[in-house]
């Protein structure tokens, strides 16, 4: 959004440490800790018309911005497969076919899912676009980032549906600052389901339409998109997730969509799979060493890592899953001085701040975490809401590379001002809008390594 500035409500955080504390800050304020409960699957029906397009969703189509991925179900009919665009303050209409796709997963049969991509748009620019044909047409709108350099925002979640990911939604949605979702995996749920229950694939699809079909949401999988079921015959893994979206991973040259790249305004975002192989000599091992080098921070001064699981979480929940990709990548993180790293999977909220393991070796006994300014902060955000409950149960006392922690639902924003300067905030659902529970100014690990005394 080019030199856009978003506005954010700066607060202090008053808040208690419960018990002995090395590190930083954990909250006393516990939201509830019960499981929440699913919305039944009819609370987002299909829109009304014959074939109407439904869970209509976008993501970058491109490395740099200037193209849409366009995708839709049409649940009874593979026609009409095509996406009329313009251009908002033109008649000027273009249409463009889709690619489409189904499947079957047990006893469940999906719809035509399709997927098209525009291509050459214009920058900072918006455009509408319609679906469907008759009683069935639907029009929706989205704006193109800014051209490669300036500061855009980036929100992003761990979402399921239930009653609690409805209110973290509905949060982020009345929020006006956001315009493109970094989403850290894990989407529908539906394995938490009998059978996988695919059916809670396309009530999801619609529960999230009203913000996806309008700005996109740019996402990594986490371990409920594996869909790996040899007990019902489906020995696939992310068959679901890998017809139903889309990603453009062959503009990064990436040899699968679970990991990828793309450059949005000031940010150069990695978006890796914490669920495919990532050892020496691996595709996603090779690639990554492959990419890193090529980031211009001089083009886009921000580094930013998507991953499903933590490297650092001080909760007993999912503790030290992230440990093995850790020893593998966090030398490569710190060398190349990767600004932030988002994770999900721990159903609470945590941030670091800046620390590294990179010292160690099998005989020298360097095996704590150290401050390190060339380190990445590290913030857990997976607590948009979903059946299995909050993980509430921190490790005490707090290690030293936790800044702040609590065990609530929430949703973060993060506001990147130029190329030194970046705040994040993140938002409890206890709180209207605009309070922030925690607040931290970020400095760029580039061009401005400085210590953050926040």
């Amino acid at each position: 959004m080019s030199l856009l500035k978003v506005l954010f409500v700066l607060v202090t955080i008053a808040a208690a440490c419960a018990g002995v504390c090395n590190g930083g800050v954990t909250s006393s304020f516990v939201r509830k800790s019960q499981p929440s409960t699913c919305m039944p699957i009819d609370t987002f029906p299909p829109p009304p018309g014959y074939n109407a397009p439904e869970q209509v969703h976008i993501t970058q189509g491109d490395h740099d911005g200037k193209s849409m991925i366009i995708s839709w179900v049409t649940p009874l009919e593979r026609e009409p497969n095509y996406v009329i665009f313009w251009e908002a303050n033109s008649k000027n209409k273009h249409k463009i076919h889709s690619r489409i796709t189904s499947y079957r997963y047990y006893t469940y049969e999906s719809g035509y899912i399709h997927h098209a991509t525009i291509k050459g748009l214009k920058h900072d620019t918006l455009y509408n676009y319609q679906l469907g044909t008759g009683d069935a047409v639907r029009r929706f709108s989205f704006t193109t980032p800014p051209k490669v350099g300036p500061d855009v925002p980036y929100t992003f979640g761990d979402l399921g549906q239930t009653y609690d990911s409805n209110e973290t939604f509905e949060h982020y949605y009345s929020n006006p600052k956001g315009q493109a979702v970094l989403f850290a995996g894990d989407l529908s749920y539906a394995d938490d389901h009998p059978y996988h229950n695919n059916n809670r694939w396309d009530s999801w699809g619609r529960f999230v339409e009203k913000s996806m079909a309008y700005q996109p949401w740019i996402w990594t999988v986490g371990n409920h998109e594996i869909d790996f079921a040899p007990e019902l015959g489906e020995n696939v893994p992310f068959k679901p997730y890998m017809h139903r979206y889309r990603v453009p991973y062959k503009a990064s040259k990436s040899t699968s969509p679970l990991w990828y790249s793309i450059k949005r305004a000031s940010a150069y975002i990695i978006l890796l799979s914490s669920y495919s192989a990532y050892g020496k000599y691996t595709p996603q091992y090779n690639w990554l060493e492959q990419e890193l080098p090529k980031v211009n921070r001089a083009e886009t001064p921000w580094l930013i890592v998507l991953l499903h699981s933590p490297w650092y979480n001080s909760n007993n929940y999912h503790y030290m899953e992230g440990e093995s990709m850790r020893v593998m990548f966090e030398s490569w993180f710190v060398e190349h001085k990767v600004d932030i790293v988002f994770a999900g999977h721990v159903h609470s909220y945590e941030r670091t701040d800046r620390f590294s393991n990179v010292r160690y070796n099998i005989t020298n006994e360097l095996s704590t975490p150290v401050k390190d300014p060339s380190a990445p902060v590290y913030i857990t955000i997976g607590d948009g809401g979903n059946q299995e409950g909050l993980a509430n149960n921190f490790s005490e006392p707090q290690p030293s590379y936790s800044a702040f922690r609590e065990a609530s639902y929430g949703h973060g924003m993060l506001d990147i001002k130029n190329r030194t300067h970046a705040h994040f905030t993140w938002h409890r659902n206890h709180d209207n809008e605009p309070v922030a529970a925690d607040s931290h100014w970020m400095l760029n690990r580039y061009w401005h390594p400085e210590e953050e005394n926040n």
